[in-house]
């Protein structure tokens, strides 16, 4: 028997067996009238803590981490999974706490809350929805692609692998909704976390654990200024880009939110914190670092190479199944959570107080499913796919952020103005990030460091606007311990 056809069968079984277990888990779970909502976007509030912690692990960590931070080929990209384990403690000590006092279907729910406005909580949701259907949806399928392809050493299309990936991520995203979603996370969690540690050990025996004739500033965990983590970005912006993701991000949260009680809540979030601090940091590096020790600067195809070449056709086979499922499970829950954004914050307010969830869940995802593999040949030409992600995401960001942190800090501040200073933010960052604008990086600034005077920005203007346009004088009101 071939080595491909042992790979292809292996593939597929496993592919199988997750679904089948996915399916026994969550059979005879329907979508009652009366709490359509909750099932289908938070399923029923009944996750225990292991699936929280394994959505959110798998939800995170797939294609666009272990093909994009691999393809940087250096070790100061742990950097990021380090600082995301500071990250899930503010989301479970700090977010929580707040989302389950009140009672979130979605994040942006408790700005309408905070400020006593629906038309701020829109807002905020049309954002994320475009960061997930222009930047997530697209990024995590064209990511699996390219891997399936280096893997296999597939001489065909991406765009054929991108809509295998997209039409089956869609189908779990809308006959499944979020309970499906974190079940088969979890249980394709276990698995890609058990064979991306093979990888790792497998690559260090390629090279007899003897990393000699690397340079130095790949190996290294303090960034120069040229480097893509200077040292002193994790003193500025690189906290709040994890306050932003851990805690506001409804594809992250929403997870958290899905459990019975805030204490179930918290323990799958530390658990996930424990795995993202004993288990990523080697997985996303190590195999990069040693590819290019191997083959040389190969950027994004690192992983898929040196995966395909050094795994046995059978373990390969899993292996392939295991990131097919990463992608399967980040792709559906970014659009089970744009979804959820739209149906919630959008339709519910302002076209139909009580739509047929699941089916107009259904529409919006096919129409994501589009979107996202028109844009696919877009992220197909980028030099580095997770520095281009980061500094996309950048737009959205900390303008958001500064909307939670002005929402949570104070009482009497006019929606309008915390509106103004978002789309300020938006367009500020643009302009200072981007190359192709003659603001582009002032006095030599660092985008992470950009992404800190947006939020701090963000914050005063809309404080600024509150005073001098509303006469307003905000107060410090804690929404932890305020009344609601």
């Amino acid at each position: 028997m071939s080595e491909n056809l042992i790979q292809i069968i292996v593939f597929f079984a496993v592919t199988a067996l997750i679904g089948f277990l996915t399916y026994m888990h969550c059979r005879g779970k329907g979508h009652s009238t009366e709490t359509q909502t909750k099932e289908y976007f938070l399923a029923g509030g009944g996750l225990a803590w292991y699936f929280v912690a394994g959505s959110i692990t798998l939800t995170n960590l797939s294609t666009d981490q272990l093909v994009g931070m691999n393809g940087n080929q250096m070790a100061l990209l742990a950097l990021w999974e380090l600082s995301a384990v500071v990250g899930l403690f503010i989301l479970a000590k700090v977010f929580l706490p707040v989302y389950y006092r009140y009672k979130c279907t979605t994040t942006t729910e408790l700005l309408e809350q905070r400020y006593n406005d629906k038309n701020i909580r829109a807002v905020i949701s049309v954002m994320f929805f475009l960061g997930s259907a222009l930047i997530f949806c697209p990024a995590v399928i064209y990511t699996g692609s390219l891997f399936m392809i280096n893997m296999f050493g597939l001489n065909i299309d991406i765009m054929a692998i991108a809509i295998a990936f997209a039409v089956v991520g869609a189908m779990y995203a809308i006959f499944g909704g979020l309970r499906a979603v974190a079940v088969s996370d979890t249980y394709s969690g276990v698995l890609l976390l058990v064979m991306a540690l093979v990888v790792v050990f497998v690559a260090l025996k390629a090279i007899d654990y003897d990393f000699s004739g690397i340079p130095p500033e790949r190996l290294t965990l303090i960034g120069d200024d040229e480097s893509p983590i200077p040292w002193h970005t994790l003193l500025t912006g690189m906290i709040f880009i994890q306050m932003f993701y851990w805690g506001t991000n409804q594809v992250i949260t929403q997870r958290a939110m899905a459990a019975p009680n805030i204490k179930e809540a918290q323990k799958g979030v530390f658990a996930a914190a424990g795995i993202r601090l004993a288990i990523v940091p080697a997985i996303i590096v190590v195999p990069g670092i040693i590819a290019y020790k191997l083959y040389g600067d190969i950027g994004d195809a690192a992983y898929g190479t040196i995966v395909g070449d050094l795994l046995p056709a059978w373990m390969s086979g899993i292996f392939a199944a295991a990131m097919a499922a990463a992608v399967l499970t980040t792709y559906n829950s970014n659009l089970n959570s744009a979804t959820a954004l739209y149906v919630c914050d959008i339709h519910q307010a302002y076209i139909n107080k009580t739509p047929n969830v699941p089916k107009l869940s259904g529409v919006i995802t096919a129409m994501l499913t589009v979107v996202s593999l028109a844009l696919v040949p877009v992220y197909a030409s980028a030099e580095s796919i997770i520095n281009l992600l980061q500094q996309l995401y950048g737009l959205l960001s900390m303008p958001i952020l500064s909307v939670f942190v002005v929402g949570l800090l104070f009482k009497n501040v006019q929606a309008n103005a915390a509106i103004a200073a978002v789309l300020f933010g938006v367009v500020f960052y643009g302009l200072v990030s981007f190359p192709i604008s003659p603001l582009h990086a002032p006095f030599g600034l660092h985008y992470i460091h950009l992404m800190f005077i947006t939020l701090i920005s963000c914050v005063s203007l809309a404080l600024l606007i509150n005073k001098l346009v509303y006469g307003l004088s905000p107060v410090i009101s804690w929404a932890n311990t305020a009344e609601i």
